[in-house]
């Protein structure tokens, strides 16, 4: 159920719904008249944009369970002549466009588009008119179900993207496939594959190398109408842990009859801090330990047989991960045996690092100033956050850029993040993503030894 400071968060919400809307209403994000083709075409097509994405934000679904999503994407592709293939790794959609010229005896260029669809449980608490009323059962838990990481956005404006290269189709030669893939934020269970993972293993490449693969996420942290990204590391490789704590269920008004998980789950909670403050160079390489999740006992009296722990940890070097892994598992082992209970680790890797191929990010770089002028681009820091777009890596170079997401008036700073039940996505940042991730395409597809400078692609 919501807070009971629901109404005043939702009084708050629906003046920066306002706000957003008034700004950023389904046209061109400028409210200006169109002055080129390319304007004219973007006018045209943002309306079926915004609208796709508020249709997608009010029927989310968790991940490997999009199903009505996959089931918009694959129609909305089939229309518009991709070559469309379903139920990759379950609920994953590909689409192949073959550019009109020829590709010469090289063959033309491949790239691929990617786009993720799950949605997080979440209960929303945005006071939008088109939120989510969506509950499900996640983990065994009721919970809601909201676009709260704005993967919405993501499907949308590669929706949008592939409506401007059906256009242009017989502009260019090589191939395009567009990846809408599942359970970016996970699967339903600890230790089964995330999206991208599972697409690769149940052959998205196999019949289709890219020569690069790109993608984009929305940003509460950067303002809309700006895009950023760095070249190499980008964001965190992503571990989800748990810890099991056995010890020996008692009456709870006799605990010196049994030994008490609680206790010792408490310990080594405050013990593994000491990992990351006395142990770690953090300044060498940024480390996080989070603890998301304790689960143990039923009843107010009763010491309990067993508490479960779960959390993730973030790090940007692989020794560096090993040795914090390492550390944990002896603390948490040491912890409990000194109380009479035991302690089991376990460590799934769930993302490895992102990473922005240094040439890619440089010409991609150069693209994207071309298109939203220098003044809407910036280059960001190391984020601690992860994604599992890092696996598409293992085929073909990669570059992953963000969109800002909060409105003019307020400080990206205090803005609610993502994965906030307030997140509130500006949605000028549909025609930003739209206009970036069309104009990485068009380059990328322009003819291989032209010379053409970047951005020169854009032209109708």
């Amino acid at each position: 159920m919501p807070s009971t400071s629901f109404p005043r968060r939702a009084r708050a919400s629906a003046l920066a719904l306002g706000l957003a809307l008034a700004l950023a209403a389904p046209a061109a994000a400028t409210g200006a008249a169109p002055s080129t083709p390319d304007a004219a075409e973007l006018a045209a097509l943002m309306p079926r944009v915004v609208a796709w994405r508020r249709d997608l934000h009010q029927h989310p679904e968790l991940g490997h369970a999009e199903h009505r999503t996959a089931g918009v994407v694959a129609a909305h592709l089939r229309a518009l002549g991709f070559e469309v293939r379903t139920g990759i790794a379950g609920t994953g959609v590909s689409g192949v466009l073959r550019g009109g010229l020829p590709a010469g005896p090289g063959g033309g260029p491949r790239i691929a588009l990617r786009a993720d669809m799950d949605a997080l449980p979440v209960t929303e608490e945005t006071g939008l008119p088109f939120a989510s009323t969506v509950t499900t059962t996640y983990r065994g838990q009721p919970v809601g179900v909201m676009h709260a990481c704005g993967h919405d956005a993501h499907v949308a404006i590669l929706m949008g993207v592939a409506e401007r290269l059906a256009a242009r189709r017989d502009a260019f030669a090589g191939e395009v496939m567009l990846v809408f893939q599942p359970a970016e934020e996970g699967p339903p269970e600890v230790g089964q594959v995330f999206g991208a993972k599972a697409m690769l293993d149940d052959g998205l490449f196999a019949d289709f190398r890219p020569d690069a693969v790109y993608g984009l996420h929305v940003w509460a942290a950067l303002p809309a109408g700006e895009v950023g990204w760095r070249s190499g590391a980008t964001m965190a490789a992503a571990d989800e842990w748990t810890l099991r704590v056995d010890g020996r269920q008692a009456h709870g008004s006799r605990p010196w009859d049994g030994v008490d998980p609680i206790t010792v789950a408490a310990q080594i909670q405050l013990a593994a801090q000491g990992i990351l403050a006395r142990q770690v160079d953090i300044t060498r390489s940024p480390v996080v330990l989070t603890t998301g999740q304790v689960q143990g006992g039923v009843r107010f009296n009763i010491i309990p047989e067993r508490v479960d722990m779960t959390g993730t940890l973030r790090t940007f070097d692989p020794a560096v991960r090993e040795d914090v892994i390492a550390r944990f598992e002896r603390i948490a082992r040491a912890t409990a045996e000194a109380s009479g209970a035991s302690a089991t680790l376990r460590v799934v890797n769930n993302a490895p690092l992102t990473y922005n191929d240094p040439a890619l990010a440089e010409r991609s770089g150069d693209v994207l100033r071309a298109a939203l002028g220098a003044e809407a681009t910036r280059e960001m820091p190391l984020l601690t956050i992860a994604e599992d777009f890092s696996q598409y890596a293992t085929a073909a170079p990669t570059f992953f850029f963000f969109v800002g997401a909060t409105a003019p008036g307020i400080d990206p700073a205090a803005a609610p993040s993502n994965h906030s039940p307030r997140f509130m996505l500006d949605e000028r940042a549909l025609e930003v993503g739209v206009r970036a991730l069309s104009a990485l395409a068009f380059d990328a597809l322009s003819a291989p030894g032209a010379g053409a400078p970047p951005g020169a692609a854009l032209s109708p």
